[in-house]
């Protein structure tokens, strides 16, 4: 299991993280 999330979290982290910033830059750009 914990292969398992570290795989998804190496993988998913970097697009979740980008989706988080693109976001906090859009609420700062309103």
């Amino acid at each position: 299991m914990n292969k398992k999330i570290n795989r998804t979290k190496k993988k998913g982290f970097t697009l979740i993280e980008l989706l988080v910033v693109l976001g906090i830059i859009g609420v700062l750009a309103l």
